[in-house]
């Protein structure tokens, strides 16, 4: 049941973020959706059993996403978000609306189902509850063979990862006027 809960609203989570990405004109918003939907895979991971790929997901793709919302304001000049509405009324900002109620509401739902399935397994792994152990933790598998068999491509994304910093730097920085 536990599962089927945290499936069914992952899922929903990842569809609905998706379209509300291609939807909203909004930058902010758009990356807001994203994180919306990569939250949801992670949710999807979990319930898979994939639980290094589920954290993955979160530490590594969500965090990319908190990292792209600084890029976009930083490059954007993105100060204040005020529409013209706002602007014309002279209206305070808005802490949302049913919609974005509701969609955080869902992300917090999967948010808290992931951790709650990401953490029942780590309680698994504990002896005295080896008994009903549906998907064994495969971490220190993974992490044996990116230590062991698969060094080279471990080093080489950390390399690759490296020149993508120095390249957003090098993109984010001031141009000199001549």
């Amino acid at each position: 049941m536990f599962l089927q809960l945290l499936f069914i609203s992952s899922a929903l989570l990842t569809v609905l973020c998706a379209i509300g990405v291609l939807m909203v004109k909004n930058i902010m918003h758009s990356c807001v959706f994203l994180l919306g939907s990569l939250l949801g895979v992670a949710g999807l991971y979990a319930t898979l059993g994939a639980d290094f790929v589920a954290v993955t997901q979160i530490m590594v793709y969500v965090g990319g996403v908190v990292i792209l919302m600084l890029f976009a304001v930083m490059l954007t000049g993105g100060k204040d978000f005020i529409s013209r509405a706002q602007n014309l009324l002279g209206l305070p900002a808005s802490m949302g609306n049913k919609l974005t109620y509701g969609v955080g509401l869902l992300v917090g739902l999967v948010f808290v189902l992931t951790n709650i399935k990401l953490l029942m397994g780590i309680a698994q792994t504990i002896p005295s509850k080896m008994i009903n152990n549906e998907f064994p933790s495969t971490v220190s598998q993974i992490g044996h063979l990116l230590v062991k068999d698969h060094v080279l491509a471990f080093e080489i994304s950390s390399v690759l990862l490296l020149g993508a910093l120095v390249g957003a730097a090098i993109i984010a920085r001031p141009r000199k006027q001549n």
